[in-house]
């Protein structure tokens, strides 16, 4: 309501009232009361991260992050101790502590909602899952980029034999599968298995759905596979455990990996696979980066530069 001062709204500027209206943000930040912050919260976001790849939504999932001692006994394993501690310093990060993060990744093409890897455990991913909104018997496809437990652990539910996603397909690389068929490995037969017959197998270049293409990307393990996501000519990469820490892995891509099956290939393919992805400068999205787990990389020396996405697929509307 305009008083009868030109100019003037409810007995304000229009300068006064632009101003409160702009601090009204920072006035819901501003400290509370002092007896209302005894009790900390902690650190936290949100379990979920959303954007727009043309047509395409893309959703990672936060199922899981925690702290370790001694990355050095993962990490960089063929590297010497003076080398990797100055490394680490140069990026700001200590040498004897890390974040790991579990993120699998959710594409809605508009006919199917794919979900990538499965996280340590179905109560976690499913909690991040609900908390983005959606639910289990949601999900059409289910994507295993590799076997190891922390991308197959979900698949079950807390029973061990009730499939967590009752109304989906599942697709898998043909080398991968293959060869934890034979391993006797007691995670694969648990959870793997039983829900061989809605499974299907890929090989390189094969399709998952339209737009969604599986690459070979072997190293990590046997049959480790990476995908592309292509929709209205916009690109992404879901790299899954091709890179596991966007310095140590990336920078220096020839460190090995303590997890990492074939330890020569798996540095091949690194420098193949990030190789690519900067030279085209499309994001990816490791399942192992900082969540929410998705990012640039630009060729840097001996390996890459991790750049994190900042607001670019927030303009993809």
């Amino acid at each position: 309501m305009t008083d009868h001062v030109a100019g003037r709204t409810n007995g304000l500027s229009r300068r006064q009232a632009l101003f409160a209206g702009a601090s009204l943000p920072l006035a819901a930040a501003l400290p509370l009361p002092l007896a209302a912050q005894e009790t900390m919260q902690g650190s936290g976001f949100a379990p979920w991260n959303r954007f727009r790849l043309g047509s395409f939504e893309v959703t990672t999932l936060l199922a899981g992050t925690r702290a370790s001692d001694k990355p050095q006994e993962t990490f960089g394993t063929n590297a010497s101790p003076e080398d990797f501690a100055a490394l680490s310093a140069a990026n700001f990060i200590p040498a004897d502590r890390t974040q790991n993060f579990f993120t699998p990744t959710v594409v809605n093409t508009g006919a199917e909602i794919v979900l990538f890897d499965t996280g340590l455990a179905a109560e976690a991913t499913l909690a991040a899952l609900n908390a983005a909104g959606m639910s289990p018997e949601m999900v059409d496809v289910v994507v295993l980029t590799h076997m190891h437990g922390d991308h197959i652990g979900g698949l079950m539910g807390a029973d061990g034999t009730t499939p967590t996603f009752a109304n989906a397909r599942y697709v898998t690389g043909a080398v991968e599968h293959n060869h934890w068929s034979a391993a006797g490995n007691e995670g694969f037969d648990r959870s793997v298995k039983p829900l061989a017959d809605r499974m299907s197998f890929i090989g390189n270049n094969g399709s998952v759905a339209p737009g969604i293409t599986g690459i070979d990307a072997f190293g990590h393990t046997p049959g480790h596979m990476v995908y592309q996501v292509e929709s209205d000519g916009q690109r992404l990469m879901i790299t899954a455990d091709t890179a596991n820490h966007y310095v140590w892995s990336l920078q220096r891509p020839d460190w090995e990996v303590r997890f990492d099956a074939d330890k020569a290939q798996a540095a091949a393919t690194r420098r193949a696979v990030f190789g690519q992805i900067a030279a085209d400068r499309i994001p990816f999205i490791g399942y192992h980066m900082p969540f929410p787990g998705i990012g640039y990389v630009e060729a840097m020396g001996e390996g890459f530069r991790y750049i994190p996405a900042s607001y670019q697929l927030m303009l993809n509307g």
